[in-house]
């Protein structure tokens, strides 16, 4: 694959994963009822990791058909640190490489986009204008710690999970852009990541377990420590459950979307339990969701499964949407993960 590819590594990267442009256009007003594809009226944009291109992207929810090279309108907003300055320490022509998570969070009242990539990129980055709030290589050389997810606290620092690294580390980001001093915890298979504000407890999910840290220290030097651990659903005997996507579940507070490589369940906070009794479970839980989260004015859940037959097996070129059934396509797509654009 041209420009993307590493064969020292592919390895590597296949057995984790197996288990831009600043300038910001305004988020159009919420389409009426009727639209074109039946989209129903407030449906968010949609945000994407797109790997065939090496983007994060925001497109119209209002087009069923995304084709950004034949129509460029369709494109809300996009970001590679290729093409935006500000990055060039992180070394993006090495570690953008795989866009593995796209999720917007508001943090003293601007939105930003959190991102990583397998080959060790991770950032924070201030939407509309692509301005680094921090970022960090996590890895050099052979050395691959595949970052997978990334989570912002509220008091400015950033927690990322490196899957082949199995480790959660805790960045003193608060401290400026450039920021490296981190604490660390051992995770198998760390995959993704949730700040808890009601119970001020950082969840992590890897390949067996979900569990939760506590974050203590200063702002300058965080500590991360284990506070609690469930393990996964058991999926295929003899198998690990493969946990993979961590979200909250936005219509129902005190809930969180979690994937494994067997299925979709929502964790039941306060009942220590993993259901599936949500609205729409015939259709969203299946095996090797990749992504998965809900919109609570529509009641639209999104997921993004691999498809077969595209240049890396865990691509797709379509998001699913559901209640009510329906999808999105990319035009000669690579995505992995599609979220509903909402901050929060």
């Amino acid at each position: 694959m041209s420009g993307m590819s590493r064969p020292s590594r592919r390895g590597v990267l296949l057995g984790a994963l197996g288990a831009g442009i600043g300038a910001g256009l305004p988020l159009a007003a919420a389409s009426p009822a009727g639209a074109a594809g039946g989209v129903p009226r407030g449906t968010p944009p949609v945000l994407l990791t797109e790997q065939a291109t090496q983007r994060i992207l925001v497109l119209d929810p209002r087009r069923r058909v995304w084709d950004p090279q034949g129509d460029p309108s369709v494109v809300r907003w996009e970001f590679s640190p290729m093409r935006h300055k500000g990055y060039e320490d992180l070394r993006p022509e090495d570690s953008w490489v795989y866009p593995s998570e796209s999720k917007v969070r508001r943090h003293k009242g601007r939105t930003y986009v959190l991102t990583t990539a397998s080959f060790g990129f991770a950032a924070v980055v201030h939407y509309p204008s692509g301005k680094r709030y921090w970022g960090a290589a996590i890895g050099a050389g052979d050395d691959l710690f595949n970052p997978h997810s990334a989570e912002i606290l509220p008091d400015g620092n950033v927690a990322v999970a490196c899957s082949t690294g199995a480790q959660v580390r805790l960045y003193a980001a608060s401290q400026g852009p450039h920021a490296s001093r981190f604490a660390e915890a051992e995770l198998k298979g760390a995959h993704g990541l949730h700040w808890d504000s009601v119970r001020e407890v950082l969840w992590a999910i890897g390949d067996d377990e979900l569990v939760t840290y506590a974050v203590g220290g200063t702002r300058a030097r965080p500590t991360l420590t284990r506070r609690s651990s469930l393990g996964l659903p058991v999926g295929t005997p003899g198998r690990t459950p493969g946990g993979h996507d961590l979200f909250p579940v936005a219509g129902r507070p005190g809930r969180l979307w979690v994937t494994t490589n067997a299925s979709v369940f929502q964790y039941d906070i306060g009942a220590e339990s993993f259901e599936q009794d949500f609205a729409g479970y015939e259709e969203i839980a299946r095996k090797s969701v990749k992504a998965v989260g809900d919109d609570p004015r529509t009641g639209q859940v999104v997921t993004t499964v691999p498809e077969s037959g595209l240049e890396e097996t865990w691509w797709t070129t379509k998001v699913s949407v559901h209640r009510p059934e329906s999808a999105y396509e990319l035009v000669d797509g690579g995505i992995y993960k599609a979220r509903w654009f909402l901050p929060r």
